[in-house]
């Protein structure tokens, strides 16, 4: 087989959240545990840090990595979900997994991936650590998938613990109130392992202060620090992330790792060009300015909303489109109704058909025309818009992933 064929196979003939959702999830680490000792454990055989969190959890892990990279260490960088390549959730100093280890990987492994009916996230997370272990990398950011207590990447000892924030996304896995998902998400803390909390919620902190007192863990809230650092991801938000992303880094650095304040404001300024980072309020022209952001749920919105509204425009264009699983109600009230949308389905097949989405939004007050695909959509806002205008495309990373 050859990269394509390999990489359609594992989409096709395993379990994928990203296509399928809900049936995709796995309730405990049985698995993951299995494929790790079929690997001979690779996953304790390099550092890491462990990033979970409702929104930021993307942003961050690219600010560590970028910063680590600066200062000179071999760095492996876990995320996802990918944009357009499968290999972009698996790096190392921001170059993309080998074609030949991801056909070999495979390879190697179908009779167990198939005997043990792996997910597509068991499998891919299997495979970044056995790559990151051959390797030799120094350190690995190793992002959570979803939640984190029964997250396949929970099998780590990082040698720090990241948590940037507790939002409602995925709630129908993680629970219905803050405090359940903290619960969840707060599952990555480990035993004698420091966690940076990155914003402080009162529903939230009373959570991650028994959860971190039962580890015997030291917990830092990174937004009770002041930090006048900068980055290249743009985007009112980013400057929690960039808290969060550096108190971590202060605690790396007491652990034998050597980062300088150099280091710090170089990294946090070259993350799109160290790491290849896409899709945060990425400018993709302008005249008319062209805007796209994987922000998908309320809390990412509502950071989105508040940054349209500090940009200078005549007329306001939304690209949008959700999955099938997104609470649409949730997110209507935050969403400017002085715009026109262009609604579209991402090409997922859990994305949610056009004119339904268009249905929700019109009955709400909302003005727009639904389209066959995003690029259609975004090409009938480009024909819209004049050069004075804005547009904005986003709503899902699955929108987002079609544009970039």
């Amino acid at each position: 087989m050859n990269y394509q064929d390999t990489v359609n196979r594992m989409f096709k003939q395993l379990p994928m959240y990203q296509n399928q959702g809900k049936t995709a999830f796995k309730k405990d680490l049985s698995n993951t545990i299995l494929l790790a000792n079929h690997l001979k454990n690779p996953e304790h055989k390099f550092k890491s840090i462990h990033v979970a969190g409702t929104n930021g959890k993307g942003s961050t892990s690219h600010m560590l990595a970028s910063v680590l990279q600066e200062a000179g260490y071999k760095v492996g960088l876990y995320t996802s979900p990918h944009l357009k390549d499968f290999r972009e959730r698996i790096k190392i100093n921001g170059k993309e997994v080998s074609k030949q280890f991801v056909i070999g990987f495979i390879k190697r492994n179908t009779a167990f991936l198939e005997q043990h009916q792996l997910s597509f996230f068991e499998m891919t997370v299997g495979m970044a650590f056995d790559y990151f272990s051959k390797q030799n990398v120094d350190i690995a950011i190793i992002e959570v998938g979803l939640g984190g207590r029964l997250d396949s990447t929970n099998i780590i000892t990082p040698e720090v613990s990241v948590i940037t924030n507790i939002g409602f996304d995925h709630t129908q896995f993680l629970g219905t109130t803050y405090e359940a998902i903290a619960t969840e998400k707060a599952g990555i803390i480990k035993p004698h392992v420091p966690v940076i909390i990155g914003e402080t919620q009162k529903e939230t902190k009373k959570v991650f202060l028994e959860i971190a007192k039962s580890n015997a863990s030291e917990i830092y809230f990174a937004d009770e620090t002041n930090s006048t650092y900068t980055s290249d991801l743009k985007g009112n938000y980013q400057k929690h992330n960039i808290k969060t992303a550096t108190k971590a880094l202060r605690i790396l650095s007491h652990k034998s790792f050597n980062i300088s304040e150099e280091n710090i404001k170089a990294g946090l300024q070259n993350v799109v060009k160290n790491t290849g980072l896409k899709g945060r309020w990425q400018v993709l022209q302008t005249q008319p300015k062209v805007i796209c952001d994987t922000a998908h749920n309320k809390e990412g919105l509502t950071y989105i909303v508040k940054q349209l509204a500090e940009e200078s425009y005549k007329e306001l264009h939304m690209v949008f489109g959700v999955v099938n699983d997104k609470d649409v109600d949730s997110i209507l009230p935050l969403l400017p109704k002085n715009a026109t949308y262009y609604f579209c389905k991402p090409n997922v097949p859990r994305g949610l058909d056009a004119e339904i989405l268009r249905f929700k939004f019109i009955s709400n007050g909302f003005k727009g025309e639904a389209y066959q695909s995003v690029n259609n959509a975004l090409n009938e806002a480009k024909i819209a818009a004049n050069t004075e205008d804005l547009i904005y495309v986003g709503g899902s990373t699955f929108v987002v992933a079609e544009v970039v």
